[in-house]
């Protein structure tokens, strides 16, 4: 039911987000998608990627401090309202939501959004209740 990603604790500093990118590449694991979000002295990169097992591995393997957080996956129309029946169901229940992001997949015209909620069991029970299908993860690994 839910999808892994992976975050990546970054100093700012010049050639922090190589390293990663770079990390990943000579291994193979294809990110899926991300999201890039910093403050004055460090960012938080989240990841979704093809196999989050290794890339967690590849990245401890290297020093970086990464670790790996159970998300919610989402497939929405691209029109709009699509975004709010996610955010209102889960809020109905209850339920915050932390962050998120989204990305399209490769084909069709459909949205991918993943989130992270303080209660993602309830959040999940939200998103059922609302007839929203939750993603499984090879799904969005494979996308």
């Amino acid at each position: 039911m839910y999808t892994k990603q992976v975050s990546v604790f970054l100093e700012n500093k010049k050639g922090r987000l190589a390293e990663v990118t770079g990390a990943l590449a000579a291994e193979g694991i294809n990110i899926r998608a991300l999201s890039l979000a910093d403050t004055a002295d460090f960012g938080v990169l989240r990841l979704i990627v093809d196999d989050p097992e290794r890339c967690l591995r590849v990245l401890k393997a290297r020093d970086l401090a990464a670790q790996q957080t159970d998300m919610l996956a989402v497939e929405i129309d691209d029109e709009p309202g699509s975004l709010h029946r996610i955010v209102e169901a889960v809020g109905r229940e209850g339920v915050s939501i932390e962050y998120m992001y989204a990305f399209f997949r490769k084909k069709g015209d459909n949205v991918i959004v993943v989130f992270r909620s303080d209660d993602a069991a309830q959040a999940a029970e939200a998103l059922r209740k609302g007839g929203i299908p939750i993603l499984p993860e090879a799904v969005v690994q494979n996308l």
